[in-house]
């Protein structure tokens, strides 16, 4: 009887993967801390362990053949999957996870998220949590390259199941003495236009997205909405704006609404989404039990 042919490893896979996205064998060796020439070992046994080539000469450089490029696709899913499986290993042993990753819009009410920030480090406070704060598709991103454990997000990606958490309104606001209010009467899309729009930037790497914006001559785009507000305030642009994020401001007549014939303020609604429900731990489902609880508080109060 003949015997089966040894077969690839997951570690050998992981060499393979290091090796490209490092961009060659040193600094995959570095990244991985092994040796060079264990680097070389490990991807000499996985080409003879494998019906087709999967890396070629080209030049002074290695590069993926086409068979190598769609062995490696798939070899990521199983190599993501092993981490998770390890990760729900190490969350079982220990009870409770040393850290969870929530990755939040930007724009989530602050109310709700502190409070419930608040009650998890009274209950839970051997676990440490990773804010991670995103614009747009950049939430989607951290659900999707696993880079978030949970996430409370406006655009569920393709895979993934969440449920409504909160409504946030945008409302269109300038400074008093914008040039939009002394018009003195309702605004259309094409005073709008004439203007400058502050937008904030998508955070996202691979598929940004451009939320709001009028495709007005001038924009100009920033990193966190603290900075658009003070734009705002000095009377240098506008932008529609989270209403929980203004309260202060609206009340105080720092910013005011504009009076828009149509749009003056729009609805979104954020999901709560788990990266993976079956290896959520019990710190990372205890954080999503008081997210929903302090906005419903919240949104009665």
């Amino acid at each position: 009887m003949d015997s089966e042919p040894p077969r690839t490893t997951l570690e050998q896979w992981a060499t393979l993967e290091a090796v490209v996205d490092q961009g060659g064998f040193e600094a995959a060796a570095e990244a991985l801390r092994r040796s060079q020439s264990s680097v070389s070992y490990s991807l000499k046994r996985l080409q003879e362990q494998l019906p087709v080539a999967v890396l070629a000469p080209q030049g002074r450089r290695t590069v993926l053949t086409a068979s190598g490029e769609v062995l490696l696709q798939r070899a990521r899913h199983l190599l993501a999957e092993a981490c998770r499986l390890e990760h729900l290993a190490t969350t079982l042993a220990q009870g409770w996870e040393p850290q969870v990753r929530l990755a939040v819009e930007l724009v989530m009410p602050p109310e709700p998220l502190l409070c419930a920030l608040a009650r998890f480090s009274a209950e839970i406070p051997q676990t440490r949590i990773q804010l991670i704060e995103t614009v747009l598709s950049g939430t989607s991103e951290a659900l999707v390259l696993r880079q978030a454990d949970l996430a409370v997000t406006g655009l569920v990606p393709p895979g993934f199941l969440g449920d409504p958490l909160v409504t946030v309104e945008f409302v269109a606001v300038a400074a008093p003495d914008h040039p939009l209010h002394r018009l003195d009467r309702p605004l259309d899309l094409a005073d709008l236009r004439a203007h400058r729009q502050v937008v904030i930037r998508d955070t996202g790497r691979f598929r940004q997205v451009d939320s709001g914006w009028l495709e007005a001559d001038e924009r100009w785009t920033v990193s966190h909405l603290a900075t658009a507000i003070a734009i705002i305030e000095r009377g240098l642009a506008f932008a529609w704006i989270p209403r929980d994020h203004i309260v202060a401001e609206l009340a105080s007549g720092a910013l005011r609404p504009l009076p828009l014939a149509q749009g003056a303020s729009r609805v979104e609604t954020l999901y709560l989404v788990f990266a993976d429900p079956a290896a959520a731990g019990p710190a990372t489902r205890a954080l999503a039990r008081l997210l929903v609880e302090q906005t419903r508080r919240l949104a009665t109060s």
